[in-house]
């Protein structure tokens, strides 16, 4: 093993580094329950760019360097002495979130709303953009043979689906919004017909993304003008599938496609917010309100990985056809900048040099 540690280091806002000096991570697992993973594949998403290009969201803010990377899977090369389930050797993908302390949303099953929580590229917490990365045994999750490295760092952004899904309670039946087809709109599409929907309207800007959401299984495509009013494009969506759809899942974060989403969200329905824009919005809330329309937001996700595998393993969701460029860790601003451009959908970094396959 290499005595350094190649990892992709956020020193400021815009000074993105590849750093190849940092400390490992494999000291002293004795007695613990974390593993040592060599990081195979790892994806870059839109909030490592932020953080990249803003130094902040919201309140996080990146005040020293950090690690970025949390979309991720790679392979144990150690285990601490209380670790039961898992054996050097083993592929597994990483969930990023570990509660800290067992407060009273880790037991009631909502660990994600910890304050607390330890949270991969989230300041102050380092990420696991990197060769070497230690973790919590519990929160790593063993592939089967046939799910391969980049489809267990997708399980990232499809728990994202799985939650936001769960949140709106797609199920046999019901029709689906989407607006917005970036990443986390194809896996709520995936996910949202993996689950039942019967028809799925998804809207973008971009007609390329929408032609990937068409081969993805969306019944219908929705190319948003910048000059459409939401209720224009609300009146769209019902003549698209005949009546309003149950649920709307919002991943822009755009204010104008919130207002669209509640808009568009029958009587009685559930809008669920996934994107995140500005901290203050004008939408139209009596609307929601005399309507009865719920609206609920999404924080990343919990209890997922488990749901995502067993998807993944049984064929019934297919998140390969996201991935549209590949790098290695050597090439990783440059990967990162390929993000930030908006090409393709899912950007993948390479960790390992002598396994660079998917």
């Amino acid at each position: 093993m290499a005595q350094g540690n190649l990892s992709v280091v956020l020193h400021a806002q815009g000074d993105l580094r590849l750093v190849g000096d940092r400390p490992q991570t494999c000291y002293l697992l004795h007695g613990t329950i974390k593993v040592l993973l060599q990081m195979h594949s790892v994806g870059i998403c839109g909030s490592d760019v932020h953080y990249w290009q803003h130094g902040r969201i919201g309140d996080f803010v990146v005040t020293k360097p950090m690690v970025l990377g949390h979309e991720a899977s790679g392979r144990v090369v150690k285990v601490g002495s209380a670790v039961k389930h898992l054996k050097e050797g083993d592929r597994v993908a990483i969930e990023p979130g570990v509660p800290r302390e067992m407060d009273e949303f880790f037991k009631n099953g909502r660990y994600n709303l910890s304050p607390t929580i330890f949270f991969c590229a989230t300041p102050p917490d380092d990420g696991n953009l990197c060769q070497y990365y230690k973790h919590s045994a519990n929160f790593c999750y063993k592939l089967p043979d046939n799910v391969t490295f980049e489809e267990g760092a997708l399980i990232e952004p499809l728990s994202v689906g799985i939650h936001a899904c769960r949140r709106g309670g797609v199920t046999l039946g019901s029709t689906v919004l989407i607006c917005g087809a970036g990443p986390i709109g194809l896996v709520c599409l995936l996910v949202a017909k993996a689950m039942g929907a019967s028809q799925v309207v998804i809207t973008d800007l971009s007609t390329e993304r929408l032609t990937m959401a068409k081969e993805l299984g969306a019944d219908f495509q929705l190319t948003v003008k910048r000059e459409n009013g939401p209720q224009q494009l609300a009146k769209s969506v019902e003549d698209m599938l005949g009546a309003q759809p149950h649920i709307t899942i919002e991943c822009t974060g755009v204010e104008s496609s919130i207002q669209t989403a509640i808009y568009s969200t029958r009587s009685g329905g559930v809008v669920v917010l996934v994107g995140l824009g500005s901290e203050m919005a004008t939408v139209p809330l009596i609307n929601a309100a005399v309507r009865e329309v719920d609206i609920r937001g999404v924080f990343r996700y919990c209890n997922t990985w488990p749901m995502a595998i067993a998807m993944l393993a049984s064929g019934k969701v297919n998140v390969k056809p996201l991935v549209t460029h590949r790098f290695p860790l050597e090439q990783a601003v440059q990967a990162f900048e390929t993000t930030r451009q908006g090409l393709g959908i899912k950007v993948m970094l390479k960790c390992d040099k002598n396994d660079q396959k998917p």
